[in-house]
């Protein structure tokens, strides 16, 4: 495992639990919106923290964590990223994985093997636009398409969230992504912020009454439709 960075303690991160989050290095996508651009595009200004170290870290906070969340950077990623969450799930600690959702072989591994507890992927934009959105010209969806049938299927506690971003998403492209997930429990709509370490350059979020207002729209196609982001 490429892990890249630890956060101790995590209070948002896993819903409704106190959780460590653990950070792969590397993306295949190259979102211009993303927030974490050292993990991506500048990997090598990032050093990387030993697996053993991690694994024994976790290890001396038996019974003071819940969870632990893998995330990246995109962990799938990584051809060990399984034999990881197996150690962490030995260690007694509840799992979340988040995904991009381009690696469904990866994800269906993990799935099956039942490593992960909750499953958080994010569908960035309408298909119709995904490409764009990406930053990767010609982007091919199926493998995204394939692990939103995955977690539909697989009966894991999941969500699909996106992130809102005023240059990229237009009501209609909510209407589309409604209309793909048709019936998911849980979507999440996040407001895009500026870190300062981002790929790309000249993104916003939008205002509050705008988001609710997204959120309204897509809210009759799932079981439940919340913001993040929002005060």
């Amino acid at each position: 495992m490429h892990i890249h960075g630890l956060q101790k303690l995590a209070m948002v991160d896993y819903p409704g639990k106190l959780a460590a989050t653990v950070f792969t290095g590397g993306c295949d996508l190259r979102c211009p919106f993303c927030h974490n651009a050292l993990l991506v595009t500048r990997l090598a200004e990032t050093p990387e923290i030993p697996e053993r170290e991690v694994l024994d870290f976790l290890s001396s906070r038996k019974g003071l964590l819940d969870g632990v969340v893998l995330t990246g950077g995109e962990p799938l990623l990584q051809p060990d990223a399984a034999e990881f969450l197996q150690a962490v799930r030995e260690l007694g600690f509840a799992v979340k994985l988040d995904t991009n959702g381009c690696h469904p072989a990866a994800l269906a591994e993990i799935l099956e093997a039942g490593l992960a507890d909750y499953v958080a992927m994010d569908v960035k934009n309408s298909r119709a636009r995904y490409a764009e959105t990406v930053g990767v010209p010609g982007f091919d969806l199926s493998p995204v398409e394939e692990s939103v049938r995955l977690l539909r299927e697989s009966g894991v506690d999941c969500e699909f969230r996106t992130t809102l971003v005023r240059e990229l998403h237009r009501p209609e492209d909510l209407d589309d992504i409604a209309v793909w997930l048709e019936g998911a429990p849980k979507y999440f709509l996040q407001n895009f912020v500026d870190s300062g370490n981002l790929i790309g350059r000249g993104y916003h979020g939008f205002s509050p009454e705008e988001l609710r207002a997204f959120a309204d729209r897509v809210r009759p196609h799932f079981g439940c439709v919340a913001l993040r982001g929002v005060e």
